[in-house]
């Protein structure tokens, strides 16, 4: 299968979106609970990484098959359609605890092979 050329910007997109929410996420929880700019920014860093995650689902779903791809898609929904209903402590743990998981598949969607002799 010819990959979509498409692909590897938007990894490459997806892999600084999820460096950006680290280093806002070592900040600290009291930064998240206090500043608003630091929680609107959470919420949209959890658009633009479900936004990615639905591109690269469309354009080679048999590469993506794990279930943290589609948990972004989803999570980006929730945020973009129910932003009125988002759980602070939900925000936290997807930008502390998932993108973190999401960026290791990220680097083995880049380089499997790399990625398993490191785990």
């Amino acid at each position: 299968m010819n990959e979509d050329a498409r692909v590897p910007r938007w990894l490459d997109d997806l892999r600084a979106t999820l460096n950006t929410a680290a280093e806002l996420s070592a900040r600290g929880r009291e930064a998240f609970d206090t500043d608003p700019a630091v929680s609107l920014a959470f919420e949209a860093l959890s658009n633009r990484v479900g936004d990615l995650a639905k591109r690269l689902l469309a354009a080679d779903a048999e590469r993506f098959t794990d279930p943290i791809w589609r948990q972004a898609a989803r999570q980006r929904d929730f945020v973009v359609h129910h932003y009125d209903r988002v759980d602070a402590d939900l925000l936290w743990r997807t930008v502390t605890e998932s993108f973190p998981k999401l960026a290791y598949a990220v680097g083995e969607a880049f380089d499997p092979i790399t990625v398993r002799r490191s785990a």
